[in-house]
């Protein structure tokens, strides 16, 4: 290991050590308890090339001794956060599952926004990675909200993910251009602009509504997000352990205002049920109604 006050040196990757079986049982260990997600065997490759890549950064040659590092105070919680940001899965794209989409739009929204109605919308975008699922909703919400002809009611999404990294990226809502394909027109028109040649900003006045913040999911049961109206959590749940899941959407349920929504992947959980929510949509899509 370097010093700290010394530059450091990146690793040759070849010389980086092998990763014995209690070694693989330790990181597992450490990156379930703190962020949730589960490395089962068959992605050891995955976890052990992440970990060489960044102690090839940091100048540190032994599995242990980096081990170390990250469990060492506030030093080691910077790096844990860097290294977080690392493993974590940040694939995503616009507007990934476009059934959920239509269900909000097309059935739970006019269902919200009746006519005489106002106030706000409280909507959170779970495991937001680098902010192209909060956009997506928040372009669902807002063009939804205007065709119904109701201007009183306001909306903002709250975004959140346990990556620092690809929460500045939300933040700054600059993407390469040919991802701006990926949004359906007329939302690509209407919220997206042209920066260079080779990007695309998501408009001034969508930003105002999408707000970026750390949350580790794990702390879910102790989130200050309350009486929400949609929830939206695609995706997320494939990477905790099964035991872990049902809590968390308790967790999440009890967040809910009645008549809100809860918006999963399709697929991702079988056999849950609450007795707080009616299961809605079709078979295409994985979404749940808290009852009241």
């Amino acid at each position: 290991m370097l010093s700290t006050s010394a530059p450091q040196r990146a690793m040759p990757f070849a010389s980086l050590p092998n990763m014995g079986e209690e070694e693989f049982v330790r990181w597992v260990d450490l990156l379930e308890r703190r962020t949730g997600v589960l490395v089962p065997p068959g992605r050891k490759s995955f976890l052990v090339t992440g970990l060489r890549m960044r102690m090839r950064e940091t100048g540190y040659d032994d599995f242990q001794t980096y081990f170390n590092e990250v469990l060492n105070g506030v030093r080691g919680a910077m790096e844990w956060a860097t290294l977080v940001d690392r493993l974590t899965v940040h694939e995503t794209r616009f507007f990934r599952h476009e059934p959920s989409y239509d269900l909000i739009a097309g059935e739970w929204l006019p269902e919200i926004a009746r006519p005489g109605s106002s106030g706000a919308i409280h909507a959170w975008s779970v495991g937001c990675a680098t902010g192209e699922e909060a956009y997506s909703l928040a372009m669902v919400l807002d063009r939804g909200l205007r065709s119904l002809g109701d201007h009183r009611m306001y909306f903002g999404v709250t975004a959140t993910d346990i990556s620092n990294a690809a929460l500045s990226v939300g933040r700054i809502a600059t993407y390469p251009r040919e991802r701006q394909a990926e949004i359906p027109e007329p939302f690509r028109s209407e919220y997206t602009e042209l920066q260079g040649s080779d990007s695309f900003v998501i408009s001034e006045s969508l930003r105002k509504r999408v707000g970026f913040a750390l949350f580790n999911l794990l702390e879910v049961a102790r989130a200050p997000l309350k009486q929400l109206d949609l929830i939206y959590c695609q995706n997320v749940f494939i990477y905790f352990a099964r035991e872990r899941r049902r809590k968390m959407l308790e967790a999440l349920a009890s967040r809910l205002k009645p008549g809100g929504l809860l918006v999963l992947g399709p697929g991702e959980i079988t056999g849950f049920t609450d007795p707080s929510l009616t299961r809605v949509g079709g078979r295409q899509t994985l979404a749940y109604q808290r009852l009241g």
